[in-house]
């Protein structure tokens, strides 16, 4: 009886509007995700969207300060320290994990401390560091829905391109393949994407949303176009049941997602094993 009350509550709770728009939130980000996370990690890029994320709370610190809406800020901010940050990494000669260090660390402590001075800020800090995806809205669903639709095209438009890029580099550059145009606008939309998923999955947790499916899906996959749709997948599939398990264990949905992916990665490194030893 107690499981049927609990099952009946469940069902009622995903007709609410909030967790509509948060589950299609869900799924649309871990479908952009799975496709730029399945280059990102191929071309060495997990930490710089790591440093990416946490330095976000600095576009979103900014957008408090001023007194406007942090998501409207924090999309060109994103953008515009992805291309800045590409430019150190290719003008200086520091090694590329200490430089995008100081970046992430001095970046949150600047916007911690900007946040103490926001009058009208009320705390909620550890939305913005774990993510609160139910705080989704229509226009987070409609910007999501645009930079799909962007991503899917010129992933879609460029996919010989992208995979020679992430392959060999010289060769492409060899075969007169702009690196440094398909760079930029790469790094464009993988900015974009760490930028609109900080909402739903936090600072601190965006990066693992792109890396950790894309490493699981390298795990269970022979051919580069298997890899991307896998990556996909697995993507959305964690979206999906981590927001089940948030619902219906009351839990944080962007950590429960986070978990779920995790779970499926030690799953992917499990299932050769387990099939070797049937055999």
């Amino acid at each position: 009886m107690i499981i049927q009350t609990e099952l009946t509550h469940f069902i009622e709770l995903f007709q609410l509007p909030f967790m509509q728009r948060a589950l299609i939130g869900g799924i649309l980000t871990g479908i952009m995700g799975g496709i730029l996370g399945s280059f990102t990690i191929l071309r060495q890029l997990s930490f710089f969207s790591d440093a990416l994320g946490h330095s976000a709370l600095l576009g979103i610190s900014i957008g408090y300060l001023l007194g406007l809406n942090p998501s409207l800020v924090l999309l060109p901010f994103v953008v515009i320290l992805a291309l800045f940050v590409s430019y150190l990494l290719e003008r200086t000669r520091l090694w590329t994990d200490a430089l995008l260090n100081i970046i992430s660390s001095s970046s949150m402590a600047i916007a911690i401390i900007t946040l103490s001075f926001v009058g009208q800020y009320k705390g909620g800090l550890d939305n913005l560091l774990f993510g609160d995806i139910l705080a989704i809205q229509e226009m987070d669903l409609v910007l999501s829905g645009l930079l799909l639709s962007v991503s899917i095209l010129y992933i879609g438009l460029t996919l010989r391109t992208q995979m020679l890029l992430t392959v060999d580099e010289s060769l492409a550059i060899a075969r007169g393949v702009s690196v440094s145009t398909h760079r930029m606008v790469f790094i464009v939309l993988l900015s974009l994407v760490v930028g609109i998923s900080i909402k739903g999955i936090g600072v601190l947790l965006v990066s693992a949303f792109v890396v950790i499916p894309a490493c699981a899906a390298q795990l269970l996959s022979r051919t580069f176009t298997n890899y991307v749709m896998i990556s996909v997948g697995l993507g959305v599939l964690s979206a999906v049941f981590g927001m089940v398990i948030s619902a219906w264990f009351n839990l944080p949905s962007g950590p429960s997602i986070v978990a779920t992916q995790l779970v499926i990665f030690l799953t992917a490194m499990l299932l050769p094993r387990l099939h070797s030893l049937a055999h």
